[in-house]
Order: C-alpha cells, then structure tokens, then sequence
C-alpha cells in the first residue's frame, strides 16, 4: 500500500474547523489504497481544544511528534491574554487598545509567515528520518498556518519526494492580511515565501475556484481544488432536541468584520412590527464571538433573545446545527475573500437546515449554497431582502413547513472528497 506523510498543525485535541479536513482525509485514505502517516506538534498552544476528537483518530494511523517552541507563551504577557484571542482569529477592531495594537504588529512583523513559524527547523530533519524510516515517496503539507509549508519547501530542496501543498486558505489574500499591521519589508517577505511555496510543490491543493485562480497568477504548478465537506455518518448519528423558539444561530467564530448590522437592524424591525415575534425568537451564537459583534446586537435592543453558548465540541456543534431553525454563515464583505468557502457552509447543507448566507458580492460559497438549494445568499447592504427572507422563514416556521426537501448533495461528502484526494496522490 502506497504510504504519504501529511503535516499538519492542527491535529485532535484541537477543536475548530482546522482539524477537521484532514482528520477525516486520514481516516478514509486506506479506503483508497493510501497509507497516511502524519506529523503533528507535540506540546501545542491551541486556541480551541476538543478532547472528544481524539477518539476520532483511527487506531492504525501511525502519527509522529515534534517539540514546537509557541511565541504565544511568550507575548501573552505583554497582552494579558489579548494574544490569545488573537490567536483565535479575532482581529482587534478600531476600539483596539496600544497593547493590542502592538501585539498586532509584533504577530505580523517578527512572526513570518505566522506565530509558528519556530517549528518549521526542528522539523525539517525530523520529517526527512521519518520518510526514510518509513519508506514513503509523497510529502503532504496543509496550512494555515502557512508555516507548515515552510517545512514542505525546506524538505523538497533537500529530500528526493513528490510535495503536495494544501491550502484550507488562501495566504496573502486572505482577508484580515492587510490588518496586520505589516511592514513593507514583512510584505515582500511574505510574498516571496507565497511564490517560492508555490513555485516549488509538485502539486497545489486549494479550496476554491477563486483560489486556484490566483495562485495560477503565481505558478505554473497544476492546482486542483478539493472543498471542504461533511461527515455523512456523523451527522446521521446525531439526533438534536426540538427547539420551541424560531432560533437563528450562527456557529463558529463570529469576527467583528463579519457583523451583520443589516441583519441585526432587520429582526429589531420585525420585532417591533410583529408582536408575537418577541415570544419566539432567538439569537443563537455558538463559539468565540468579539465584542465588537456584542455591542451591535445589544445597540439594536435584541440582548433579551440572545443566547451566547460559547465554544462546544464537534459532535455537540453539529446538534445545534440540526437543532436551529435557521443558520446563519458570514464572511468579511472584501474582494479578496470572495474565494472563502468555510467549511461550516457544507455541514450546514448537511444539518437539512435552511441558510441565510451574508458576504462579499460574487461569493463562491453563496453560490454554492444557492446552486444546491440548501438557502439563500446577500450582500451586507441588503437589508430588504434579508428581512424579506427572515419573514418567510418565520412564516414557514409557524406552519411547521420550514424544511428542506432534498438530500444533502454526495458529493461533497468526506468520503467522495477523499477519492478525489487518493487521486491526485496517485502519480502517473
């Protein structure tokens, strides 16, 4: 059996959508003919932490550590656990302290490509035993962080194996790049890292259309795309609790430039037209929320149905997404994040759930979800059409008709995105 080695950062028992992709990729590779072995930190500070997840690691994958050396311990003192929320994804808005202001700017110009860029040395001769050790002609490296491709490039120049790069997100066109408070020189630098990564795999594997065509800008290297997806078995096992209230809930991160103000300002606008609104709503927010987000939803008198659940597992996550009335998915409203695809977009089309999607004109996960019937898509000024679309929801709810029809689509489950992976790591 063909054996591949995959780096990855995020690894169970760490939580969030990081982990998810290539967990699931491990656990159905042997279905394919592939071996996979992996190459994990040993002593990470991860943001979010799962433990259930590490049930979830097949008992005959072999998995390797590396000691990795996490700046966070160190700057964390500086900020007094701002460092922290940073590392979760939540970019200080313009109420942002001096402190957080220069952690920032530290995270951004001493830390290239990002924080964990310290393990990618200790790595590089760890990596080439281990391929020798187990015989294995294929490299797999998957960011962010974009590190960890570091690690790839480094090996590649210096180790005869086929390298596969793995994108879950673009690098320098990501949306909140920009807010790192980068230098000229810390620009370039990230730059020339983004070509040479790129000019160098054997193949790239991106999430998006949009993605692939940007990095075809960079390289000549052939790109395929792999979405994300959803765990059909998972999902199929979970039975969630009927919810009497016409919830809308929003799972995951929810970053103050992804604030949906006009979807706020839309349901006070019902509220206050519809009496018996007040009685059944609720705003459902599961996972890291900024504070920024807060303050609007309070701004608009709507913290009586707020409900602020925090951070839960995988499993329990995705009960409050079969449980919800209606899901809500956001993305920062920037051109660059048009190629965005969470990966929360296909578990939501596999909760049986309808989606209010609100992004970036052109969003390619708006479009999908569009395309496959599971919701509706909008641009953040569109305030009429998405009270419009909350009013029909709300209808739908109260005759009990607020259900979808069709079967969440094959093709973007695990198991068919992992045929497509068995054969791009298939070299002819």
């Amino acid at each position: 059996m063909k054996k591949v080695l995959v780096i990855c950062y995020y690894w169970p028992p760490a939580g969030g959508p990081g982990v998810q992709r290539w967990l699931k990729f491990v656990t159905y590779l042997r279905d394919f003919g592939i071996q996979p072995v992996v190459y994990v930190p040993e002593n990470p500070e991860y943001p979010l932490i799962d433990p259930s997840l590490q049930e979830k690691i097949p008992a005959n994958v072999k998995v390797y550590k590396g000691k990795i050396r996490e700046p966070l311990r160190f700057i964390s003192l500086l900020g007094k656990g701002k460092a922290r929320e940073i590392s979760k994804g939540i970019i200080p808005g313009k109420k942002a302290s001096l402190a957080e202001r220069l952690l920032l700017w530290i995270r951004g110009n001493f830390f290239i490509p990002d924080a964990r860029v310290w393990w990618v040395s200790p790595s590089v001769s760890r990596v080439k035993q281990i391929l020798a050790e187990e015989g294995i002609d294929t490299l797999i490296t998957t960011g962010p962080p974009h590190s960890v491709h570091l690690i790839g490039y480094r090996v590649r120049q210096q180790y005869d194996v086929k390298w596969v790069a793995d994108f879950r997100d673009p690098w320098t066109s990501i949306g909140y790049h920009k807010d790192l408070k980068l230098s000229a020189r810390a620009e370039r630098k990230h730059k020339n890292l983004e070509r040479e990564v790129l000019g160098s795999a054997d193949k790239i594997l991106v999430t998006s259309n949009t993605t692939k065509e940007e990095f075809r800008a960079l390289t000549a290297k052939p790109i395929s795309v792999i979405t994300n997806g959803y765990d059909k078995e998972e999902y199929d096992k979970v039975r969630p609790e009927k919810d009497q209230y016409f919830s809308i809930s929003h799972i995951g991160s929810l970053l103050s430039e992804r604030n949906p103000v006009h979807l706020w300002s839309a349901l006070a606008e019902l509220l206050s037209e519809k009496e018996e609104f007040s009685e059944i709503l609720r705003i459902r927010l599961v996972g890291v929320v900024s504070g920024e987000v807060l303050d609007s939803i309070r701004s608009f008198g709507l913290e009586p149905y707020l409900e602020l659940v925090g951070y839960v597992s995988h499993e329990k996550a995705i009960a409050f997404q079969k449980g919800a009335s209606v899901l809500l998915l956001l993305e920062i409203d920037r051109d660059v994040t048009r190629g965005i695809i969470p990966g929360k977009l296909f578990e939501y089309m596999a909760s049986g759930r309808p989606v209010i999607a609100i992004g970036p004109d052109q969003w390619e996960a708006g479009k999908i979800l569009e395309q496959q019937g599971r919701g509706k898509a909008f641009g953040y000024g569109e305030k009429q059409q998405i009270k419009e679309q909350l009013l029909a929801c709300y209808q739908l709810f109260k005759k009990g008709e607020l259900v979808l029809e069709s079967e969440a689509p094959v093709a973007f489950s695990r198991y068919s995105l992992t045929a497509q992976l068995a054969k791009e790591l298939k070299w002819e």
